[in-house]
């Protein structure tokens, strides 16, 4: 069972015996909502998801758009300050077109992340 105590925000995950027992001693105290009563068996895990693949498939135009995102620019504020078109962004980002070393390097020191992150066959996350 995964269950949400909201204030203080607490989640719990329980299993075993007596878990009704144990919830309704906590819901005396606190407002308690219940996620799932599920056995952990019929949960998957992520990395087997359509989604997963889809998401590895374009794993660095992910990450670009991420990083992106996380500095606060749209695609168009991006291309303006590598003097580049828009549409070269999207395309970096939906995996369309792959950009160099040299444009990873210019990409990382605007976006202000390591130019591992972005760099085509990098195993490393931002």
């Amino acid at each position: 069972m995964l269950a949400l105590v909201k204030k203080p925000h607490i989640e719990l995950s329980i299993h075993g015996d007596h878990v009704a027992e144990l919830v309704a001693w906590i819901r005396k105290k606190y407002d308690v909502a219940i996620l799932a009563e599920e056995p952990d068996e019929q949960f998957v895990s992520i990395e087997s998801t359509e989604y997963w693949s889809e998401m590895e498939k374009n794993r660095v135009g992910n990450l670009l758009a991420g990083a992106r995102l996380k500095a606060g620019l749209t695609q168009a504020q991006l291309a303006e300050e590598l003097g580049i078109r828009q549409n070269m962004v999207s395309d970096y980002e939906r995996g369309r077109r792959t950009y160099s070393d040299a444009m990873a390097k210019r990409l990382s020191k605007t976006l202000k992340v390591k130019e591992e992150h972005l760099k085509y066959g990098s195993n490393i996350g931002i």
